[in-house]
């Protein structure tokens, strides 16, 4: 977590995460008291909008709610460990330090311990244990952000986050507070490692923005002290050890492009707190497998619907040198602009307002053949048709299959061949 002004933690929740935070205390926390939260402009829903907000005021202001709560104690410190019981294997708590790396080791016991620490969870590999025979969940860095800070910038559509569609890759902003505008830029893995960054961030990027970004870009570019980060990707695992479970970016992760790993994690604690809410007593662990099982299954349909859509439009998004790859990102571009369902059902998806995979799939192989259509109808001919369309086939079956929705991860191909 970066302090201050530097930070990297701002997060966006979409309007189906909000929904399930406003719930809990989460929906308190995330509103911007204490935290200059920043809201996004209605859905198509109007009942239903997102939310930007710095994280690190967003847990703490969850840290007063929690300790406001009658019958909750705060301890903080750096966790080692898990605790199990030898005889069963069931998790009874952590092993943690509440100081230096001198200070004692202490330990705390409950019933159910919740494990919510982030993409570098050092709990994950001990709260799930991969089978017999089998490894850990692969865990990807798709790419890295950059993150900037920019003073004054001026958004074509203020109150809106924007995707700059720009080569090698997207290019984000959006508000966190009504002075600054946070940007993200992308590293593609294709970019070389010994790229210089700010003769990349000023030579390439500035030149393809818009106006009244593009002055703010580079002075926060000039100003220095950006901060990089890994986006990193991974299927939820199965279900936990007993009497533990994992949340958040420990649990699931997708690609940040379309900020739904809040959303997702905020689903998420919706669906426990109604499953556990029918648990008297969380000692009983086939209880709570039984409740942990039907949340499991609840959360299927958003999270899958946003992970493959993240993790989709960004290999759409960041084409390539392929052609069919950039004739594949005009055409999606081409489709939303259609209007009617083409751009309400897939905005609906990224708000989390629409948990549909099947719907997601449909748009998805419809973007593929509008395009299939335009090279056909252009000049390209069909073996650029064909070549969009495997290229459209081997981004999303992959995730279909990591996912286990719809009836197409039963087609026995993971990705099509040819020229």
């Amino acid at each position: 977590m970066f302090l201050g002004d530097k930070r990297m933690c701002v997060k966006y929740v979409a309007p189906g995460g909000t929904g399930a935070a406003a719930a809990t205390a989460a929906g308190g926390a995330a509103a911007g008291k204490g935290g200059d939260g920043t809201p996004a402009p209605p859905s198509p829903d109007a009942q239903a909008a997102g939310r930007s907000f710095h994280n690190g005021r967003f847990v703490r202001r969850l840290r007063e709610l929690a300790a406001a709560t009658p019958g909750v104690a705060l301890a903080q410190g750096t966790v080692l460990s898990l605790v199990e019981d030898p005889a069963t294997g069931t998790v009874t708590g952590v092993r943690f330090r509440d100081g230096g790396p001198g200070s004692a080791v202490q330990t705390a016991t409950a019933a159910l311990t919740i494990a919510c620490d982030g993409c570098f969870s050092r709990l994950r590999a001990a709260a799930v244990p991969p089978p017999p025979g089998a490894g850990p969940p692969p865990i990807e860095v798709a790419s890295r952000f950059v993150g900037l800070l920019l003073r004054a910038g001026s958004l074509p559509y203020p109150a809106h986050g924007h995707v700059v569609l720009a080569d090698p890759s997207p290019v984000l902003f959006y508000p966190v507070s009504s002075t600054t505008v946070r940007c993200l830029v992308d590293l593609p893995p294709s970019l070389p490692a010994t790229t210089d960054l700010r003769s990349h961030m000023l030579g390439v990027i500035a030149p393809q923005l818009p106006d009244g970004l593009r002055e703010p870009f580079e002075a926060a570019v000039a100003a220095g002290g950006w901060r990089s980060m890994p986006n990193r990707t991974m299927v939820a695992p199965p279900s936990a050890r007993p009497g533990a479970l994992l949340l958040g970016d420990a649990f699931n992760m997708r690609h940040p492009l379309t900020g739904g790993g809040m959303t997702v994690a905020l689903a998420d604690v919706g669906l426990l707190r109604s499953a556990l809410a029918g648990v008297p007593d969380l000692t009983d662990t086939a209880a709570v497998a039984a409740a942990l099982d039907g949340v499991t299954a609840a959360r299927k349909p958003l999270s899958s619907t946003i992970n493959i859509l993240a993790n989709a439009l960004y290999a759409v998004f960041s084409p390539g040198p392929a052609a069919s790859r950039r004739h594949m990102r005009d055409a999606c571009f081409d489709y939303l602009a259609r209007g009617g369902r083409c751009a309400t059902d897939p905005v609906a998806m990224l708000g989390g307002l629409r948990p549909a995979p099947y719907l997601l799939i449909g748009h998805f192989f419809g973007v593929a053949v509008y395009g299939c259509g335009r090279e056909v109808m252009v000049g390209g001919g069909v073996a650029a048709a064909w070549r969009l369309f495997r290229d459209a086939f081997n981004i999303v079956k992959p995730l279909i299959d990591g996912e286990g929705v719809t009836a197409v991860r039963w087609i026995p191909l993971a990705r099509l061949g040819g020229a």
